[in-house]
């Protein structure tokens, strides 16, 4: 392996706070997964950049993959806000399944309730990824071929 193809070589990555939170929450909201994702030739600093793929590609690449989470704050990731599937009801706490098991209300409502919860979730995960930007780690752990090794994180922009 040449010089340039070992991350070890890394002294710190630069990353766009934005791709660290859209990452993050894309794979929250997601079936495939977002990293950040460095590619060789290796230097000391190496910009990471938004990458989203359903089967991990990187020991073909050669690229190094940093998971979002890894440089975000934990208390930042435990805010991350859930959108519950299960939960049928509507403002007052109801639930819109009736006696019947069926749904008891007209179902262009419980479409535009649906619709409604959709778009409340995608509002508080903007209100999240904006205060999510702020905290970004000052290091990160990368893999390399001797082990696991510290860079800085540097921030774009």
């Amino acid at each position: 392996m040449g010089a340039d193809a070992d991350p070890a070589a890394i002294r710190s990555i630069a990353v766009s706070p934005a791709d660290v939170v859209d990452a993050y929450a894309y794979t929250q909201e997601n079936p495939g997964e977002a990293v950040l994702r460095i590619t060789p030739p290796f230097h000391g600093r190496m910009r990471a950049r938004i990458h989203v793929y359903r089967r991990d590609d990187a020991e073909l690449t050669g690229a190094v993959h940093v998971r979002p989470a890894d440089v975000l704050e934990s208390d930042v990731i435990d805010a991350y806000p859930a959108f519950d599937e299960a939960a049928v009801g509507d403002e007052s706490g109801r639930e819109g399944v009736g006696e019947d098991g069926g749904c008891g209300e007209d179902e262009d409502e419980s479409d535009a309730v649906s619709a409604d919860r959709r778009k409340r979730h995608a509002e508080t995960v903007a209100e999240w990824q904006s205060q999510a930007r702020e905290a970004i780690l000052e290091s990160v752990q990368i893999a390399t071929v001797s082990g696991q090794r510290t860079v800085e994180v540097k921030l774009l922009g």
